[in-house]
């Protein structure tokens, strides 16, 4: 079944779309691209298909494109719409085997059982998540039951309610094509993919690599959405117990050398196994420890922007607070191109310091968050439960260090950023919790660590750790294992 993601395709054709398609991510995929998915499958599949499985067939894109290219193979296509099964037999004719059928109640293993091997498994699996069929109301979902078996790791049986459906999908046909000769090859978000290959299906179910290739979505589907092609091959017989292998990722369907080769080190998936190698002297631990920004989830009262009037606040409030309590603010957007001048209310030196102190300490910051104590007792998240009035996160004495070397988590990219003291205080620059950094009490210290950090030695190091195409690329972890001193050691060079 060819699919657009609901959740991200824009424009009217998503507004106007019935939610009985919505909910089963059905739009139809281009004869194009199905064309150019088969050209890449056959090629990489030794002998020729002699069967071609659509399990989500809608109209029969791939079926069309498998009869041109291998007259001779069994065709064979399933799908829930009546309608689409009919396009489809119009457009194939008595060759194609069409049946209808609901994925998540067929046993695949069978269904492939009975079909001259070499097989090739194709299509396009609905891209969408069971919340959001959830909340459209449908009912072509898997059990939780048979979630949890064929995903594993997703944990649906531990409260990990939400995931994508063709994760699972692509794991049961996965699982019906282990010991047996074939491959799959099918359209996905780059995430789902990644989350099939951190699976383990390797050594879980003998798939060998094929590769993820890039796809267009916007421009095959108007999806603002990072999609692969991906593709595994199986060998019928006794599964060899290899190491996990290294899965090649190409740039688009028709680019032929790989861009980075992707797999599993230490039980983790990294986009560049390659790179990775090449980094493997600079593991370890960073001194000093890389620490989070301030956590407050109360933008509109916390945060102050520098007008006209003077601070501001989000709710348009001229605000006059004690400087005591007031800092200097970088947000991760704010690294990458200096935004407006902007302030953050800090109401506490340590994690679990009284806030109550502030009746005195800072009277007018005491009566300004008092004045909002609806909009701060009301968020949502649990950690600021039994904590002090007011309380925020990501606060101590590193908070406080004069100098900070700073990268955002979201950003594309390693942007290292050197921030000191400002202002006639010379108060130390507080950043959202978007950014990491890294406390200095030295100038010259934090400037070397930012000359390290902004080589390209270390850039590699990130890139083989990190999906930049990620929501939050930058995480804690993996710039807490780089060990500074190594970098500096191998920046200086022998001797």
């Amino acid at each position: 079944m060819p699919q657009r993601d609901p959740t991200t395709e824009r424009g009217a054709q998503a507004g106007a779309a019935r939610p009985g398609r919505r909910a089963r991510g059905d739009w139809q995929t281009p004869l194009e691209l199905a064309r150019a998915v088969l050209a890449l499958a056959i090629d990489g599949a030794r002998p020729a298909p002699a069967s071609v499985v659509e399990p989500t067939c809608g109209r029969g894109a791939f079926l069309v494109a498998a009869r041109e290219r291998l007259p001779e193979a069994t065709l064979v296509g399933y799908d829930l719409d009546r309608a689409h099964l009919a396009a489809a037999r119009l457009a194939l004719g008595p060759r194609a085997r069409l049946r209808q059928a609901d994925f998540f109640t067929r046993d695949w293993r069978r269904t492939l059982a009975r079909l001259p091997e070499p097989i090739l498994v194709t299509g396009n699996p609905p891209w969408v998540t069971s919340s959001v069929l959830g909340a459209l109301g449908a009912r072509n979902l898997p059990t939780k039951r048979a979630q949890g078996l064929a995903l594993g790791r997703l944990g649906a049986l531990t409260g990990q309610s939400d995931f994508d459906i063709s994760e699972w999908m692509l794991l049961r046909l996965i699982e019906a094509l282990a010991g047996r000769r074939g491959t799959l090859a099918v359209l996905c978000k780059s995430q789902v993919a990644r989350r099939v290959l951190a699976s383990g299906v390797e050594a879980r179910f003998g798939a060998r690599p094929g590769g993820l290739s890039r796809v267009d979505a916007r421009r095959h589907f108007g999806a603002s959405v990072d999609a692969v092609l991906f593709t595994c091959h199986f060998n019928r017989g006794p599964r060899a117990p290899e190491p996990a292998g290294e899965w090649p990722v190409r740039g688009a369907l028709d680019a032929s050398p790989p861009e980075a080769w992707t797999g599993l080190h230490g039980g983790a998936l990294v986009p560049d196994t390659r790179r990775l190698r090449g980094t493997l002297h600079l593991e370890g631990a960073s001194a000093p420890e890389w620490r989070s920004g301030l956590k407050h989830d109360c933008a509109a009262v916390m945060e102050l922007t520098r007008g006209p009037r003077g601070w501001e606040n989000g709710l348009g409030e001229v605000v006059d607070v004690e400087p005591s309590v007031l800092f200097p603010l970088r947000k991760g957007a704010d690294l990458a191109r200096p935004g407006p001048e902007r302030a953050v209310l800090v109401p506490q030196r340590a994690l679990g310091d009284d806030t109550a102190r502030l009746r005195h300490a800072a009277p007018r910051a005491w009566t300004y968050l008092c004045a909002h104590r609806a909009r701060l007792d009301a968020r949502r998240s649990a950690i600021y439960a039994g904590r002090p009035p007011f309380a925020i996160f990501g606060v101590g004495p590193y908070a406080f260090a004069p100098w900070k070397v700073a990268v955002s988590g979201l950003h594309k990219r390693l942007l290292v950023s050197l921030l000191g003291p400002r202002g006639a205080d010379a108060a130390p620059v507080m950043l959202d919790d978007t950014c990491y950094y890294l406390p200095f009490d030295d100038e010259a210290e934090a400037t070397r660590a930012r000359d390290a950090l902004g080589s390209p030695l270390a850039a590699d190091f990130v890139s083989a750790r990190v999906f930049w195409d990620a929501k939050r690329p930058i995480q804690k972890s993996v710039l807490q294992r780089l060990d500074l001193e190594a970098l500096a050691r191998a920046l200086d060079g022998p001797g």
